[in-house]
């Protein structure tokens, strides 16, 4: 299971690499454990041109994602890695969304069939690149009337529950 950062973890706050400025989106640990307990692991891959922007270092990044992890741990969900994009949009690198590059990185290390995979995001970059990876099971979460390209589209992560069943 891919989850994008930024608006599926967490409140999409722009360029987020503080504790105080994260904070955990409504439900999320809840459909992390309902997942977890149809014996998903969870990966995240997740565009932080925050660095390349020099708004902040990747060290802040990294605790940032350690902190995170703990908390989630406490919830009884573990992260089993995260795939970052350190790139600013200019820079037209491979690893950032939505290209395929971090799923092709994560299929690599784990060896992951991405074509049984899901991921969930709340952008269609997310969802174009997981498409381009070979993945269609695509949830996107956006509360617009704007089309989109995943299979299923909704407007909290709680209504994941609502798709994915054992």
């Amino acid at each position: 299971m891919f989850l994008d950062r930024d608006g599926v973890i967490n409140e999409d706050r722009h360029y987020v690499h503080k504790k105080n400025d994260f904070f955990f989106t409504l439900g999320i640990f809840e459909v992390l454990r309902y997942l977890k307990n149809l014996n998903y692991e969870f990966i995240i891959v997740t565009n932080q041109s925050g660095i390349g922007r020099k708004f902040f270092t990747e060290d802040k990044f990294t605790k940032l994602s350690y902190w995170m992890e703990e908390v989630l741990k406490k919830e009884s969900v573990e992260i089993l890695d995260t795939f970052y994009c350190p790139h600013v949009p200019e820079d037209n690198c491979y690893c950032r969304k939505p290209s395929p590059g971090l799923f092709e990185q994560a299929k690599k290390k784990y060896e992951i069939n991405l074509s049984r995979s899901w991921m969930i995001g709340d952008s269609e970059r997310d969802i174009i690149s997981a498409n381009v990876a070979g993945i269609n099971n695509t949830i996107i979460i956006d509360k617009t009337n704007k089309p989109s390209i995943a299979k299923y589209k909704i407007s909290s992560i709680e209504a994941v529950q609502n798709i994915i069943h054992s």
